[in-house]
């Protein structure tokens, strides 16, 4: 949760604060809900376009084990490995496993926690022996807006007691970087003066100007994104190794 004007609000899904979008574009109280749509669009268009997700959560996978001891994560950058369990047929049909000691596997040579680069476990080959169906991973994964343990954008806000143990993990965790949060404010930014009526993002010619006074050669919104942003999100689309 977050403080807004005294009032709490859940947090929302969106890579860079409200209220820095909402200051920085001038928004009054008026627009919050056209603000609120903007910035959560804008990052739903995001993850769509570099194909990942790039807030932190906690993800479940089951990985298919064919043998190869490298186990490839989904999602990326890595915080921390909570869990790891083998799954034999059974198991696997059970929805359950058995839990692997962190002594059968580690981090891939040239993986590191909280880079920006796709990550992979390396097990031990002692494993190869038995029947494994899969192997599911629980780990932390993603970039936070704000390093606050209990999320609150600005520390005054905070009327909880925070643990040193939270707090020396919450600022652990990686923010968002600069140029990730700037494409998401220019394509946000973008968004909003499109719904103002500011011609932004549009193309064509005068509403009306088709054939029979149709707009079907006339303006339309473009699907596509700004350039700017498309050179800003290139090195966060999604990799493989």
């Amino acid at each position: 949760m977050t403080l807004e004007n005294g009032k709490e609000t859940k947090n929302l899904y969106t890579l860079i604060p409200l209220e820095e979008f909402k200051a920085l574009m001038g928004i009054d109280d008026r627009e919050d809900k056209l603000a609120r749509f903007c910035l959560i669009t804008a990052t739903l268009t995001i993850e769509q376009y570099c194909k990942r997700k790039f807030l932190r959560k906690k993800y479940f996978e089951n990985v298919p084990f064919s043998g190869s001891l490298e186990i490839p994560l989904k999602e990326y950058p890595v915080t921390e490995i909570l869990a790891v369990f083998t799954m034999n047929d059974e198991q696997f049909r059970a929805n359950c496993g058995k839990i692997l000691e962190p002594v059968f596997y580690r981090p891939m040579l040239g993986c590191d926690y909280k880079e920006e680069l796709p990550f992979s476990l390396l097990l031990s080959p002692s494993l190869r022996p038995y029947q494994l169906k899969a192997i599911r991973i629980i780990y932390w994964g993603g970039y936070v807006v704000n390093s606050h343990p209990c999320e609150f954008t600005t520390r005054s806000f905070c009327k909880t007691k925070t643990s040193a143990k939270a707090r020396k993990t919450a600022a652990s965790v990686p923010l968002i970087p600069a140029d990730l949060a700037t494409a998401c404010m220019e394509l946000a930014t973008w968004n909003i003066n499109r719904y103002r009526g500011r011609r932004v993002g549009m193309t064509g010619n005068i509403r009306g100007a088709g054939i029979l006074g149709t707009s079907a050669a006339g303006e339309h919104f473009e699907l596509s994104m700004p350039e700017n942003v498309k050179t800003l999100l290139e090195p966060y689309k999604r990799k493989t190794i």
